[in-house]
């Protein structure tokens, strides 16, 4: 399945759920970010940042399966 941006952009500005799992992934990766960029983590940081993985997948799973129902597949 090809994604474009603009069918993103348009998704989001159409179905405020879109929107809300575009936003929510956008934190998670950020969040991710923060704990790659550390050069340790603790055993409680490598929790957190496996369940924030899992929850990111999650959205993720949820947006291609809107997107791929807006494209009628």
């Amino acid at each position: 399945m090809d994604i474009s941006q603009e069918d993103i952009t348009q998704l989001a500005s159409d179905d405020p759920h879109f929107r809300m799992l575009y936003e929510q992934h956008r934190i998670y990766e950020k969040q991710l970010k923060n704990f790659d960029d550390s050069a340790y983590l603790s055993a409680d940081d490598e929790l957190e940042r496996k369940k924030i993985q899992k929850l990111k997948l999650t959205g993720k799973d949820e947006m291609n399966q809107i997107l791929a129902q807006s494209r009628g597949e």
